[in-house]
């Protein structure tokens, strides 16, 4: 979410989206287990999860997939994740509880507000950003979730030695971003080829779909300085 003259532009546009009975049943038997509310105020991270571990937050995760494998292959980290659809909140807590996977938790919210109110300085160990909206018409290009103004967020959030990973395949947007944050003396991008996917992000569907349209994905990672 971006504000302007106090009135917010949205980074998304809330899909009413029809659940799933299995999606709709993990919610009902498991929603306890992974959700949690969002509050205008700081989160204590006490007793969250079953063991204090560096945190890792996920803005918009989509249907989930590739988030619960992330959480999966992780064990040495929680994970905070956040999208406003149902459908892939339910989702994503069916694939979680089958696993019965204890390192993530859930807010349905907007991801940058939980930044700024529900989290102390310095505290995530990275920020994850996978194929957030491009807004492609020109017009619309002040509702993209990555600007100057997130860019100093997300660095007042993340410690230190930290970790912001964004990944997008619409090429505009992705060198819009790396400038950006060449720009930013907060961050250090530290891969060269930024058309190779990491083996540590799995390949999302909305990224096999656009590759088999013929677009690239670019990956950038950024070290918090």
């Amino acid at each position: 979410m971006i504000m302007n003259n106090n009135r917010p532009i949205r980074s998304y546009v809330k899909r009413q989206g029809r659940l799933t009975k299995a999606q709709k049943n993990a919610i009902e038997l498991h929603g306890r287990n992974y959700l949690i509310d969002f509050q205008d105020e700081l989160i204590s991270f006490d007793n969250l999860f079953e063991k204090n571990l560096p945190i890792v937050f996920e803005i918009g995760f989509g249907m989930g997939g590739a988030t619960f494998q992330i959480t999966k292959d992780n064990p040495e980290k929680n994970f905070i994740v956040t999208d406003v659809h149902q459908p892939g909140i339910g989702n994503l807590i069916k694939l979680c509880a089958v696993d019965s996977l204890e390192n993530i938790k859930i807010i349905q919210h907007d991801g940058l507000e939980v930044l700024r109110t529900m989290f102390t300085d310095y505290g995530l160990l990275g920020i994850n950003i996978f194929f957030p909206d491009p807004w492609h018409k020109k017009r619309h290009n002040k509702r993209r979730l990555i600007n100057k103004d997130s860019l100093e967020l997300f660095s007042k959030k993340i410690m230190v030695g930290g970790m912001l990973h964004i990944a997008t395949d619409w090429e505009p947007y992705a060198i819009e971003i790396i400038d950006l944050i060449r720009q930013d003396s907060d961050y250090e991008i530290i891969n060269n080829d930024f058309n190779q996917r990491p083996n540590f992000r799995p390949e999302t569907k909305y990224e096999s779909r656009g590759m088999r349209l013929g677009h690239k994905v670019w990956d950038i990672l950024a070290k918090r300085r």
